[in-house]
């Protein structure tokens, strides 16, 4: 097994930064928008973003949730061990919002077809975005698109692309994993 670092923690932030400045040019406020970080790793992404458009853009009062797509996904019931589910937290009405889903990597679409699916328990969106850090475009098995990417990679099948988070293993860091 090889790895290779595909992004390092001074080219995440610098992402991080781009990601933002392209949700104010199409959210200028937030007023009206909505982040929704998948469960797990979304979560940590989702939160970063939302820590820079406060302190960095001095945006105010960007609402935040949690969405677990555990018993949403097709495929819930073929694995051979029993899944944990994590917790969903959407204190906020999501009726006529614009919401924009966060997670790390986008990789065969289902999870997000699972997220359009589960958010529906919430409300009607206005709107839905999709906002990634890593693209593995030449792996889709559903013809779902980021509006948002940070970087686009082109995985083949037995590479596995492992996102690091200072919060959760102690380095930003994105690495390329040869099987």
């Amino acid at each position: 097994m090889s790895q290779k670092v595909l992004l390092s923690a001074k080219e995440i932030n610098i992402i991080l930064h781009r990601l933002a400045c392209q949700l104010i040019e199409n959210h200028k406020d937030f007023k009206n928008t909505v982040l929704i970080g998948i469960q797990p790793r979304g979560v940590f992404l989702a939160e970063r973003l939302k820590k820079l458009l406060e302190n960095e853009y001095q945006i105010a009062n960007i609402e935040l949730g949690y969405l677990d797509i555990t018993f949403y996904r097709d495929d819930f019931r073929r694995g051979d061990k029993p899944l944990e589910a994590n917790k969903t937290k959407i204190d906020f009405l999501v009726e006529d919002k614009n919401v924009v889903f966060i997670d790390d990597v986008l990789y065969t679409g289902r999870s997000i077809r699972a997220a359009l699916t589960a958010i529906q328990s919430f409300g009607r969106p206005n709107e839905i975005e999709l906002l990634t850090l890593i693209d593995r475009r030449f792996s889709r098995h559903l013809p779902i698109q980021p509006d948002y990417r940070g970087r686009q990679v082109d995985a083949i099948n037995n590479e596995k692309v492992k996102v690091m988070w200072e919060e959760q293993e102690g380095e930003d860091k994105v690495y390329m994993i040869n099987k």
